[in-house]
């Protein structure tokens, strides 16, 4: 919390921050104003409310810290950025960005908003680094009344979500992030200004695409789809590699590459699941001449914003949030992303060293190193405040009933208008 004091004017909203955090990693149930309000022992959620709302703070100003941090503490050792999105449902119209979109919370199209996020992977873990919410355009950017509503600022327009993950990665290498590889999803792979950006950069990238996907062969001169030339490839081209340690062990896929476009280091790379024969492709491209393994690790390495989300969203309260406004948003999901990158620093630093390989092999009864659920687990039991007293329970019982008494009330006026009031 030292690292970002600076960046809160007044000691109440750095007080009422640090409170906020602490709640993010506390045994609450859910982590909205209400709850992490009763868990600071306050008597009412409005600081909380003002700390996402009115309080004069910069979350990106905060961002930028807990970036700072996250590389501090996991280094620069096989650094990997990835992009990913994540949905957050959501029910009405008010929230920022909100509307019937596809998500792969849900797995179909549902009423949400959508973050886009970057992460920062190395070999001594991963942790979200940057945000950006996206904001439809047919929907929102064009209606002033509603961005008005939830107070969107007025120089925010709208961005594709590759626009939107190339302005974070710039960013991130802006201010030193040292990662020579960048991976995503189809949603950013099939984005050539993305490409073109990372090349003119220098930022080598495995980026997934489409089956579909034409690809230049013969020195550029003649354009294939990628699964027909996987389909050509012979028994000899596929090489067996592990994508990284899974749940259960190393994850073996076969992969090939094959040289495509007119640069020296441009590849499509295949990987087929060794059961299934399912075909999945990648492009690539970096500055210098690197073996197929490199590219198979960072192809590999994509899977862990998926753990990110994992972690964010039942660890520290990410989806948790119940607010609408733009500027609430965003403070609400760095305060997350500080509360995430606070357990991925320590778990970094109580990882044991110990020698392991096929002399040392890791023995059955030794304990697996500390996970993010265990540390926080350990460090509310240790940390957590005493019990709550009889009588603050109560309160807070009855507050929040005479607070849902009042919302009941007021939806009940809204869908019956000819309904006297009081």
């Amino acid at each position: 919390m030292a690292r970002i004091a600076g960046r809160f004017g007044r000691v109440e909203p750095r007080a009422c921050a640090r409170a906020y955090v602490l709640g993010l990693l506390s045994k609450t149930e859910r982590k909205n104003c209400w709850q992490l309000a009763e868990q600071a022992g306050l008597a009412r959620p409005g600081p909380m409310q003002r700390l996402l709302r009115y309080a004069r703070w910069d979350a990106d100003a905060v961002r930028d810290d807990v970036r700072a941090y996250a590389v501090d503490h996991l280094g620069t050792d096989g650094a990997v950025l990835i992009v990913d999105e994540t949905g957050f449902l959501k029910k009405g119209r008010a929230s920022a960005g909100v509307q019937r979109q596809y998500t792969g919370t849900a797995g179909r199209i549902e009423n949400a908003q959508v973050g886009v996020f970057l992460a920062l992977a190395t070999s001594r873990g991963r942790a979200l680094i940057d945000r950006r919410l996206y904001l439809p355009g047919q929907s929102w950017c064009s209606d002033p009344e509603r961005r008005q509503a939830a107070g969107i600022p007025d120089e925010v327009q709208f961005a594709t979500k590759p626009r939107l993950a190339w302005d974070m990665i710039a960013a991130a290498l802006d201010a030193g992030v040292k990662a020579p590889w960048v991976t995503g999803d189809e949603a950013y792979g099939q984005d050539p200004h993305l490409r073109a950006a990372l090349e003119a950069r220098g930022t080598g990238y495995v980026l997934a695409v489409a089956r579909s996907t034409r690809v230049r062969i013969n020195h550029g001169r003649t354009p294939v789809r990628a699964d027909t030339l996987a389909e050509r490839l012979p028994a000899t081209a596929w090489q067996r590699h592990s994508a990284g340690p899974g749940a259960k062990g190393p994850r073996y896929y076969d992969w090939a590459w094959i040289h495509t476009g007119t640069g020296e280091h441009r590849h499509l790379l295949v990987r087929r699941n060794r059961i299934s024969g399912e075909l999945a492709f990648y492009l690539c491209w970096s500055p210098t001449k690197v073996p197929l393994s490199e590219l198979v690790r960072v192809a590999g390495v994509r899977w862990s914003v998926e753990e990110c989300f994992q972690a964010a969203k039942s660890q520290v309260g990410l989806d948790h949030y119940q607010v609408r406004n733009w500027t609430a948003w965003h403070r609400h999901i760095t305060l997350a992303m500080l509360a995430l990158a606070f357990l991925t620093a320590v778990a970094a630093d109580a990882a044991p060293q110990r020698p392991t390989g096929p002399h040392h092999p890791a023995r059955s009864r030794d304990p697996i190193a500390l996970t993010v659920p265990e540390i926080r687990h350990l460090l509310t039991t240790v940390f957590g405040p005493p019990a709550a007293t009889a009588a603050r329970l109560l309160h807070w019982s009855t507050w929040r009933r005479r607070h849902q008494a009042t919302a009941r009330h007021s939806h009940y006026q809204r869908r019956s208008p000819d309904e006297p009031a009081g």
